[in-house]
Formats: structure tokens, sequence, C-alpha cells
């Protein structure tokens, strides 16, 4: 089997972007690879560093939220970043070696700088970013790497640092290649991308009521005026969801009438909202039953986490003996 390592900041609940973009993939993949997935609590400090009050609970609900969205922590390993002093360790030798101007040049430095003008991030963390996103995959060995489109960039990064690494001291590291998963754009309440920053988010575990008025702020077609004007649903911002939960007899459905201007836009709210509703009922019902005892989901999480502390440790007494580091050992 070859190893896939990913990883997931934790800044609050699951969201519909997060699932559909990410975590019904992951999902997919533990039937297929050795999976290492990762709560990614060091990386969220690169940006959020001045607030860690809620970081604990923030990373016992995500734990709950991954499981309830049918990642098995027997057929994966998850856990958490911190948990693995190794990752921290890498992170500081890749440094050691990697170029300045490769991260500089990264685009998605760039545009975070721009999109995330309300933090300051002139941080060494922020610029290192990508090294120790490196350093998480390589620990593991990992030879695939699930990633957007926009993340291409810095797995590219995480290739030319495990080249010079390998130059340097021997071969050791794979170059991981990515998996891309087409992906339809999923929009929040106000038509942006859906994000946790821009208070536009679906969150799985949001009740029915919730969803439902969430669903209702949606702004569809904009050529579509009136009722029985007809529309596009590929210009719809609701329509990806059907996408994902409807099957085929339903998206064609959904296609005729609102082309035909049978079907108006807010008949078609309300079926994505059941439609949606009906789809994470299991969730919701999952979530519940790992809320009862949070206790005991911690100590799984510290489980994985062990597991994954083992693995990292034996790759990390390898790595020093490549670089002739290895005195005390």
């Amino acid at each position: 089997m070859e190893t896939i390592l990913s990883g997931i900041q934790p800044t609050g609940k699951l969201h519909l972007g997060n699932y559909i973009g990410a975590i019904k993939n992951w999902v997919e993949l533990q039937e297929k690879y050795r999976c290492y997935y990762m709560i990614a609590d060091l990386h969220s400090l690169t940006v959020y560093y001045t607030n860690t009050e809620e970081l604990r609970e923030n990373i016992l609900e995500l734990y709950i939220d991954l499981l309830s969205a049918g990642l098995s922590d027997e057929k994966s390993v998850i856990f958490l970043q911190s948990g693995v002093p190794a990752h921290s360790q890498l992170h500081l030798l890749l440094s050691m070696i990697t170029p300045l101007g490769w991260l500089e040049r990264n685009p998605t430095y760039k545009e975070k700088i721009k999109e995330l003008k309300q933090y300051e991030l002139n941080t060494y963390g922020f610029l290192g970013y990508p090294v120790l996103q490196a350093a998480d995959i390589l620990i593991y060995k990992a030879q695939k790497v699930p990633v957007g489109q926009d993340q291409i960039p810095h797995l590219e990064i995480t290739r030319e640092i495990a080249r010079r690494f390998n130059y340097l001291y021997g071969e050791y590291f794979p170059e991981p290649q990515p998996i891309l998963t087409p992906v339809p754009k999923i929009a929040g309440t106000d038509g942006k991308k859906m994000s946790k920053s821009y208070n536009n988010a679906i969150y799985m575990s949001d009740p029915p009521e919730v969803i439902e008025k969430k669903i209702r702020m949606y702004i569809t077609d904009t050529k579509k005026i009136y009722k029985n004007d007809p529309g596009n649903p590929e210009n719809c911002t609701l329509f990806p969801f059907y996408k994902i939960f409807a099957d085929k007899e339903i998206q064609k459905e959904i296609i005729s009438g609102c082309a035909s201007g049978k079907l108006g836009c807010v008949a078609c709210k309300k079926r994505a909202s059941k439609l949606i509703i009906d789809a994470l009922q299991p969730f919701r019902e999952k979530r519940e039953e790992l809320k009862k005892n949070k206790k005991q989901v911690w100590e799984r999480l510290k489980a994985g986490t062990e597991k994954a502390k083992k693995v990292a440790n034996t790759h990390l007494e390898e790595i020093l003996e490549k670089m002739k580091l290895n005195f005390m050992r």
C-alpha cells in the first residue's frame, strides 16, 4: 500500500465546503491507501497565533466531525500534529536547506497576504508554512497527497525540498505526487467561496432549521428575475449541492425544471434544503453519540497520535543518520 498524508486545520467545525472539497475524498481513499490524516494545529498558528484559548475545544470538535463524516481510526491513523514532535524537528532541519527564494515566490503566500489583511502575517511561521507542510508529508515518506489545485505550488516546494535533501545526504525521501479530485466550487450564503472566515458557511452539525434558513439566503441564478423565467442551473450557486447529494434522475429533473421556467427558485431552495438535511442525518446522529463521551473521544485521538509518533520517530532516526547528526544515539 502507498502512503497518503493530508491535514485540516482546527479553526472550527466542518462545513460543507470542507466535506465536499476534502473529507469525502479522504473517506474513499482510506479504502485504497495507508492514510495518515492530521489535525494541523501547528499550521493554524501561522495565522491565528494570538488566540489559542479555543484551540483544544476546536480540536475535539473537529475530530468528532471527522469520525462522524466517515473517517475510521481503525482504517486510518488520525492524529494531532503537535502531539508528534518529529514534525517540528524535521521542519527545523529542512528549513536549514530551503532557499528563501523558494518561499518568497510561492504564489499562495502572496495571495494570502492580500486576502488576510486583518492579520499580522509578517512572520517566519507564515512564510515558512510550506516547509512545515513538507515536514508533515516527508516524515511519513508519503508517496501521495490529496490536494486542491490551489495547493499544487506548496506540494511542488515539498518535492523540491525532498530532491535537495536526497542530493545533499543520499536518497531517502520519495517525491510525493498529487491526487487531484475535480470538485465543484461550493459557494457560501453570500456567493463567495464557503469559508469560516467569511462567516458564510453551512456547517455539517447545523440543525435542520438553521440549514433551511441559510439556504434561503442564497442568491441563485441572477439572470432568472421572475419565477417563470428560464434559468441556467450551471449559473446557480445551489446546483453544486444537487451534483453532490442528488442522484442523476433528480439532477435531470432540476435541470429541466429550471431551464424551462417551471421550477422557481423558492421551490428549488426548499428541495435543496431537504436534500442536504436528509444527507446529513447519519452524520448528525453519529455526532450526537460521540459527544456523549468526550473523554473517550480524546483518548481515541491520543491513541492515533501515538501510532503516528512511532512511525515518525523511526523515520526521524533514519533522517538524522543520513545527515550524520545522530551523535547521542
